[in-house]
């Protein structure tokens, strides 16, 4: 059927007069001038450079809606019929600005200050003071360094996940069954793990593992030691992540071609020369999305950490986000803790951006 002269099916451009085009660029302008105005008054206010200024931030934020009404009016003023379309997605664009950009903004402020909750004083700028702090830090370093260890430890978690995998997408029996117990760690939080785990079964005293190991004549350490603690940390992440990794390859795997696999049976090849020339290189977009995501939840560890050994023994299994947790909680630091986090996702946008990219170029090669 053809739908020419249907006007459901065709948007025709609107005639805007140079005047009405004028009128929605005046609307944007000046709103976003106000947001600017103001915002630069405030911190000037905030920051003891001018004597006068708001109580709170409210009047920057409702110059900021004021603009984002200007700005989706504009759309339509300007643009006729064409503008329309734009408002079904502007109004979430300009949502996520105000939850994301704002508070990061605010963020970058309060990391160039002065800001101990135990002081009635509030945030005082204090220059570059932070960054030298930060320099200084040897704690925050090691907590940097040992993230390269978490980092490290996901490709063995990659390793146990796909056997697990293979292990689950053959035949075998009560595989169904199999497949549920494996997920029941993905259904915890780390934070039960954290206690059901690290805090009562690996307890030092009075923990069954630990009496076990007494009485047959060993004196147990999980956390006592510096290298043994940090592989228990990484073992009961692990624990908890390695079926999120498990179920996605196990869908690439149920995924795969039947006829490629069956004809490499057919052409006599081994288990190992199946796997080695056949599923795994079928599987890499999906290992490599698995391998991605793990990095990624890694790099946020902190909650296992901070309720089994606090970073302990000397910070020997501190994350950079445990740590800076300790700087919020135990030293009431704000602008120093807010500091290291801000350069800590510095720092995570950069390797995440250079993974991403190592990983786009191994994966275009040709074979």
């Amino acid at each position: 059927m053809s739908t020419e002269g249907d006007l459901l099916h065709t948007v025709t451009a609107d005639t805007i007069s140079d005047g009405r085009r004028r009128l929605g660029k005046v609307m944007v302008w000046s709103s976003a001038l106000l947001v600017a105005v103001l915002a630069f008054w405030q911190m000037a206010f905030e920051t003891g450079r001018v004597g006068s200024g708001f109580d709170t931030w409210r009047p920057v934020l409702y110059a900021y809606v004021l603009w984002a009404f200007a700005l989706c009016a504009a759309q339509v003023i300007v643009n006729g019929e064409k503008g329309k379309r734009t408002l079904f997605v502007l109004p979430a664009a300009l949502f996520v600005i105000s939850l994301v950009v704002f508070p990061l903004l605010f963020a970058l402020y309060i990391s160039f200050t002065d800001w101990n909750l135990a002081s009635p004083a509030g945030p005082q700028p204090n220059g570059w003071d932070n960054m030298r702090e930060m320099w200084k830090d040897g704690f925050y370093w090691n907590a940097l360094k040992n993230m390269v260890y978490y980092v490290l430890a996901v490709s063995a978690e990659y390793v146990i996940a796909f056997g697990l995998a293979l292990l689950l997408n053959a035949q075998i029996r009560a595989r169904k069954f199999f497949r549920v117990v494996f997920l029941l760690p993905l259904m915890l939080s780390p934070v039960a793990v954290s206690w059901m785990i690290g805090k009562s079964m690996l307890e030092v005293r009075f923990g069954p593992i630990s009496r076990v190991i007494r009485e047959l004549g060993g004196e147990p350490s999980f956390f006592g030691s510096p290298e043994i603690a940090r592989f228990m940390i990484m073992a009961m992440d692990a624990w908890t992540f390695i079926p999120f990794m498990m179920i996605m390859l196990l869908a690439g795997l149920q995924a795969l071609p039947k006829e490629v696999l069956e004809a490499s049976k057919v052409d006599g090849a081994s288990g190992w020369q199946s796997f080695k020339e056949v599923i795994f290189p079928l599987m890499l977009p999906v290992s490599v999305t698995a391998i991605v995501i793990r990095v990624i939840f890694k790099l946020k560890l902190a909650d296992i950490i901070i309720n089994v050994t606090s970073g302990g023994p000397g910070g020997a299994t501190d994350s950079v986000t445990s740590f800076i947790f300790r700087e919020y909680r135990d030293r009431s630091n704000v602008g120093y803790g807010t500091l290291l986090a801000m350069v800590y996702l510095v720092l995570i946008i950069i390797f995440v951006t250079l993974l991403l990219k190592l990983v786009s170029r191994w994966m275009e090669r040709p074979a």
